[in-house]
């Protein structure tokens, strides 16, 4: 535990900034599982839309700084590939 004040106000702004890290990424991993549970149902209109709502949570995870830029667009092309070679 720090001593020093602006430690102890780091430590604790780091605590909230990891919460909110981990909420967004849990978002982002039931959009993930919902989309590839529509993608192996073999439902075109379900994945499509799972795509997008997958896409959109990628953005703003990627938007919010809980994953980076690149990885968000890795993400989202890998997901939209997957998508199309399912179809």
């Amino acid at each position: 535990m720090p001593n020093i004040k602006s430690a102890i106000k780091r430590d604790a702004i780091s605590k909230a900034r990891r919460q909110r890290n981990l909420a967004n990424k849990s978002r982002l991993h039931t959009a993930r599982r919902t989309f590839l549970a529509a993608v192996e149902a073999g439902d075109a209109a379900k994945s499509a839309e799972a795509l997008r709502v997958f896409s959109s949570e990628i953005d703003k995870a990627a938007k919010k700084g809980a994953i980076t830029k690149n990885a968000a667009a890795r993400r989202k092309s890998r997901a939209a590939a997957l998508a199309a070679k399912k179809a």
